[in-house]
């Protein structure tokens, strides 16, 4: 009797591994990702790759830059580690916007953004699609909101 007791368990532990398992293999062709697009109007768009960034955890998520799109200066509450995957990105610091004085990284170039650290970047001439991953829950905080998200830097 304990002998069946144990199997069933060992069956239904099996079961439930299966299904909920955190060590399955994710495989995703370009072709697959699904990006959505931002709602502010300033087509950039974004995929969740893995994890979920609004939960604690990892996340890896992918970020599509428009060219002539920037992003504001702003800020994350946690570590960022992110991969120039397509484009070159011009990444800038500080708490001034001052697209002329950012540095270009090319594909397969690598940035940590440090928690709290002001920043701002985004795309000149060309799409930019990043890779990046984090612990969550993650978070934008606008240093000044009231300009919006995103700027066309070709746009006066």
């Amino acid at each position: 009797m304990i002998k069946i007791v144990l199997a069933a368990l060992l069956v239904a532990v099996c079961a439930v591994g299966a299904t909920r398992s955190p060590y399955q293999f994710i495989r995703t062709s370009p072709e697959e990702i699904r990006w959505v697009r931002d709602t502010d109007g300033s087509g950039v768009e974004r995929a969740t790759m893995d994890g979920d960034s609004s939960k604690p955890g990892l996340y890896v998520i992918r970020v599509k830059f428009p060219p002539g799109t920037m992003s504001l200066n702003h800020f994350h509450p946690e570590d960022r580690h992110v991969v120039v995957i397509k484009g070159t990105w011009y990444t800038g610091t500080g708490d001034d916007f001052l697209p002329e004085k950012t540095v270009p990284l090319k594909p397969g170039a690598y940035m940590k953004h440090p928690a709290n650290l002001h920043h701002f970047d985004g795309a000149k001439d060309e799409e930019v699609i990043l890779q990046i991953v984090g612990i969550g829950p993650t978070g934008t905080t606008r240093l000044r909101p009231e300009l919006g998200n995103y700027t066309n830097i070709f746009k006066k």
